[in-house]
This record gives C-alpha cells, sequence and structure tokens, in this order.
C-alpha cells in the first residue's frame, strides 16, 4: 500500500554531516507522519526523531537532539534527517517509518506503532 524507500547512507568521518532521504511512494493517502529509527549490530531498535504530518512539530531522542534534523517536503512525499556532528556511536542502520493516522499535528511518541516501514540504509562513523 505505501512504500519506503531510504538512501544517503555511507561512511564518514566523526565530525561529518549527512542527510538520509525516505521517499514514499504507493497509496499515500494523505501526509504521512514519519519517524527515524537506528538499531546497532546486537542492539535492540532505538527511536531517533519524528515529524508530525504536518511538518511544523518535532521531536527527537536525546543522544541526538541539537545534532541531527528532522524534516520533510510534503510535495514529493519526502522526509530527511540531517545529522551533523557524527559520532562512532552513532553507527547503526537507519530505518524511516510512517503512518496515515494521526491528526495533523500530533508528533508519533517514542513507542508508537507505525504502518509502514523502510529496507533501512547503513550509516557508519568511523574514528
Amino acid at each position: 500500500q505505501v512504500q519506503l524507500v531510504e538512501s544517503g547512507g555511507g561512511l564518514v568521518q566523526a565530525g561529518g554531516s549527512l542527510r538520509l532521504s525516505c521517499a514514499a511512494s504507493g497509496r499515500t493517502l494523505n501526509y504521512l507522519a514519519m519517524g527515524w529509527f537506528r538499531q546497532a549490530p546486537g542492539m535492540e531498535r532505538e527511536f531517533v526523531a519524528a515529524i508530525s504530518r504536518s511538518g511544523g512539530y518535532t521531536d527527537y531522542a536525546d543522544s541526538v537532539k541539537g545534532r541531527f534534523t528532522i524534516s520533510r517536503d510534503n510535495t514529493k512525499n519526502m522526509a530527511y534527517l540531517r545529522m551533523n556532528s557524527l559520532k562512532p556511536e552513532d553507527t547503526a542502520v537507519y530505518y524511516c517509518a510512517a503512518d496515515s493516522t494521526l491528526p495533523w499535528t500530533a508528533v508519533p511518541g517514542k513507542q508508537f506503532r507505525y504502518n509502514y516501514w523502510g529496507q533501512g540504509t547503513q550509516v557508519t562513523v568511523s574514528s
């Protein structure tokens, strides 16, 4: 029904920057609330950032607050995660997720169960 594809991952040195993209296609209905998650080897998937369907409200994990920025372009059905001041502990597979049921200005909570998930993109930060 809805397909999500992440891109923009790669290898960067500590202190560098990277921008991830998430493209939504298929039956998107209205604009989607979006979230970014990451999972390092041997660890559980953790919340990174979320944005409302309107794009006007956001939330971040404490570990990335001040360094990462989530945004969206509703005309293109795209969401982004700009990552600055990257650290080795940011190394993980990053996933985007989407939901079409939330109110226009509601930001998905950290434990929200999204309807749609992408395949993930690898981000590796070297020391």
